[in-house]
């Protein structure tokens, strides 16, 4: 009877071990197919993005998901063999400050760049290429590596590291990650070449906007502010520069500058030996830094880079030579700018110099277009109009011979007096229009002038009025005609910068051995006991050349300066 108990109890046994065998074979294929399933997601989740970054962070959350650990991260390798990128899954922002740096690919990351070949450590520390973590990182202990292919180029490496519950990772988590990172390196291909077909087509457009731009006479500052503006905007740089050669060749000029501390390089004169800009103008090829603060190509000028790492710099040539420079830089810690982006950058610039080429002589020979038509208006003012008036006093002189009226022959005299003023004045214009230099030293002064309070405009926010009288281009010497310049720009800048001032006049009047400059206005007024240098300043000038230089508010409100030295009559 007891016998027939125990035979019966252990086929009970050995079927409820059948049973939990089963059960876990169950389990073991249910998590296999779990697992396939979850690995199928991550390859379709992968490959639908185009985004090369978003395709990144998709490729790491994937890995850290589908092998259960902590941490996770992807190395990019740049051309260097040394990681360029490397982003991180599990690692807080407070750990990445304290940890500082983020690694470049030495120990264990190294390992997977100069072996590319899966590795997987029960104990990083055992590894002879391990020597530590910097402080503040966070403890790791198991770890799996695979490479990313990309058209059989190692593109970086998956680094998972602390597999959840204090497991170790397995032969299985090895594969999956390496079946994976296959999938990762399609990804990353097709959103390269769609990175590369959308920046081709970005950078089209943009050169068709600077030629038309350049070729419709819109003005050069401008176009080249477009030049700067697409160029940050294409490669996703935080400054951007375009510096010209000056002093012939020997200097550069930062012409515009946008984006991160523009104004500590707008208007920064150079030496071209000892600049970015002008390594590149003297290289006449692209050319990159991985840390520009640093860079040991810029020994001229004030500290400027600070807080910017990756940059490159670009030659604007053309078969004539080299035009410029354009010069991008990224926030330290971004992406170092790669043979891809620098390519079509570099074909841009070229673009862009040589429609500005372009640009330049169709100014140039609208240019003399103009001063042929001067030369024809003058000609035919001395021809025509002065012989005609001439001829006209002549009679007139005569006729007074025969007036017997004393007030009519005054009259008389005193209209031939007019007409020889009106000569003179004729005499001036011609004088004027035959001025073929463009240069500020030998434009007339009543151009200087004009100029001066056009520039003047942006400043104080209207546009003053403007008269004129007499022979201004004649009667002024040169001398005197710049310090007329720089008592009206002196003049106008004291008024954008203290009169808040809705409007003013400015009159130049050249006359009775005298040039005089009247400038008003209907701001505020001289305050009692404010700062006069400016004006103290123009009274020397003034002084300077025998003259005299009054200060005083008018009874409507405002300021009234007038400026008065003696000229040649």
């Amino acid at each position: 009877m007891e016998g027939g108990e125990g035979a019966e109890r252990l086929p009970r046994l050995r079927l409820d071990d059948l049973l939990d065998e089963l059960q876990v074979r169950i389990d073991a294929v249910r998590g296999t197919r779990d697992r396939v399933h979850s690995l199928l997601e991550a390859v379709l989740s992968v490959g639908g993005e185009l985004d090369l970054p978003h395709v990144l962070r998709r490729i790491v959350e994937a890995a850290v998901a589908l092998v259960d650990a902590e941490y996770g991260a992807l190395g990019v390798i740049g051309d260097d063999a040394k990681l360029a990128q490397f982003l991180t899954v599990g690692v807080s922002d407070e750990q990445i400050r304290a940890i500082g740096h983020l690694p470049s690919g030495h120990g264990i990351l190294g390992e997977l760049i100069r072996h590319p070949e899966p590795l997987r450590l029960e104990e990083l520390s055992e590894h002879p290429a391990s020597y530590g973590f910097p402080a503040g990182h966070p403890p790791m202990h198991s770890f799996v590596g695979v490479p990313i292919r990309v058209r059989d180029e190692i593109f970086g490496n998956l680094y998972l590291t602390e597999k959840r519950g204090g497991k170790r990772f397995d032969e299985e988590d090895e594969t999956v990650l390496s079946t994976l990172a296959v999938a990762a390196g399609v990804a990353i291909d097709n959103a390269r070449l769609y990175q590369e077909a959308r920046s081709r087509q970005r950078w089209l457009e943009a050169n068709s906007e600077i030629t038309a731009s350049l070729l419709s006479g819109v003005d050069e500052s401008r176009v080249l502010e477009l030049i700067v503006e697409h160029a940050r905007d294409i490669t996703g740089a935080d400054l951007g520069v375009v510096a010209r050669p000056i002093g012939g060749g020997t200097e550069v000029e930062v012409a515009i500058a946008t984006g991160t501390d523009a104004d500590l390089h707008r208007g920064l004169t150079l030496p071209r030996e000892g600049s970015f800009a002008g390594a590149a103008m003297a290289a006449s090829e692209p050319i990159t830094s991985p840390d520009v603060a640093h860079d040991s190509r810029i020994t001229a000028g004030p500290a400027r880079f600070a807080g910017l790492g990756p940059a490159v710099a670009v030659p604007m040539s053309t078969p004539q030579g080299v035009r410029g420079a354009l010069l991008l830089a990224r926030a330290e810690g971004q992406a170092p700018f790669t043979d891809t982006e620098t390519a079509p950058l570099l074909a841009f610039a070229g673009s862009a110099a040589l429609a500005m080429e372009l640009a330049e002589r169709r100014r140039s020979a609208e240019q003399l277009a103009r001063l042929e038509d001067r030369d024809r208006i003058a000609r035919d003012l001395h021809d025509l109009a002065i012989q005609r008036l001439f001829a006209t006093g002549m009679t007139l002189q005569s006729a007074a011979r025969f007036v017997d009226h004393p007030q009519a022959s005054e009259r008389l005299l005193r209209a031939v007096d007019d007409l020889d003023e009106t000569i003179k004045i004729i005499r001036s214009t011609i004088f004027g229009l035959r001025v073929r230099d463009s240069g500020p030293g030998r434009q007339g002064l009543r151009v200087r002038t004009a100029r001066a309070v056009e520039q003047a405009v942006p400043s104080l926010g209207f546009t003053p009025s403007l008269r004129m009288e007499g022979l201004v281009d004649t009667d002024v010497p040169a001398a005197v005609a710049d310090d007329v310049i720089a008592v009206l720009g002196e003049a106008l800048s004291n008024i954008a910068r203290h009169a808040h001032a809705g409007s003013a006049e400015v009159a130049l009047v050249v006359g009775s051995g005298t040039v005089s400059l009247t400038v008003t206005d209907d701001g505020v007024g001289l305050p009692e006991g404010g700062r006069r240098s400016g004006l103290t300043n123009l009274a020397r000038r003034a002084e300077k050349l025998g003259g005299t230089f009054t200060a005083a508010a008018r009874d409507c409100g405002g300021t009234q300066l007038e400026w008065r030295v003696p000229v040649r009559s």
